[in-house]
């Protein structure tokens, strides 16, 4: 196993391009481990919190997820602390070899992935409007993902460490707000290129606010910045939310592969 991607592994995860966007993106970058021998496996682990990414082709042989299995337990990966995103075969394998084993694992979020090639514009119509966050609105974008992640419960950081992720998703120019007609703001957006792809995401809508179609509204206008700006919009929901899958496909969002996270 090499430590290291080249276009080999680009070109296996264009044959996943939706399910294993984030994966794409995140082997381009610093990674704790990499491990990938560039044509039946990829195991990549950037830092904490984040989960585990395993990428193996559709029907993997028993041996092939044998291989997968070893190799994660090998790296002290399997030590309750970390999750895993994959596809549903092998997260199958996985919860049944620990057991074997006397650990337990288990499904945490079954996930959809979708892209929008044809948006729909809301019938809804929300009060207020979008607006792209600035320096100025720093502690605003921290408490929301805040808020985000604690209502997932996956992915959690300090309030430095999401402090640190707001100046950066900023200095993007590609967060954003809704604003009501108060001014106050209400749901939170924004996405992130890569290669002709775009990810939707940090799409979450203050408790108080909800049932007012304001994310809705919202992410309709950041699909199209994306698309105007010339990339596919895609977006990872979690497949139990019926009602958030609902606002999508509402808007255009058409279903393009399926995964979970398991731990």
């Amino acid at each position: 196993m090499d430590n290291f991607a080249d276009e080999r592994d680009f070109l296996l995860l264009d044959k996943d391009k939706y399910t294993f966007f984030i994966l794409r993106l995140v082997i381009g970058g610093d990674c704790k481990l990499l491990l990938t021998d560039h044509e039946k496996l990829i195991i990549c682990y950037s830092c904490p919190p984040y989960p585990v990414w395993i990428w193996t082709p559709d029907n993997p042989s028993i041996e092939e997820m044998e291989r997968a299995y070893s190799l994660v337990k090998e790296n002290s990966l399997l030590d309750g602390k970390h999750s895993f995103n994959l596809k549903y075969e092998l997260a199958e394998y996985f919860i049944k070899r620990s057991a074997e084993e006397g650990m337990s694992l288990s499904i945490l979020i079954n996930m959809f992935a979708y892209d929008c090639l044809i948006p729909v514009k809301p019938t809804d119509v929300s009060d207020g409007g979008i607006y792209n966050c600035t320096a100025d609105d720093v502690d605003e974008v921290t408490e929301f993902l805040d808020m985000f992640h604690r209502e997932l419960g996956i992915d959690q950081k300090s309030i430095e460490g999401y402090r640190a992720d707001a100046e950066e998703f900023i200095g993007t120019g590609k967060m954003y707000f809704w604003k009501d007609e108060q001014g106050h703001s209400t749901a939170s957006c924004k996405y992130a290129p890569n290669g002709d792809m775009a990810s939707i995401n940090l799409v979450y809508t203050r408790p108080e606010c909800r049932r007012k179609h304001y994310a809705e509204n919202l992410v309709y206008e950041v699909t199209m910045k994306a698309m105007n700006d010339g990339y596919v919009p895609t977006l990872y929901t979690d497949a139990d939310y019926k009602a958030s899958n609902a606002c999508y496909e509402k808007i255009g969002y058409v279903l393009r592969g399926k995964l979970c996270s398991i731990g």
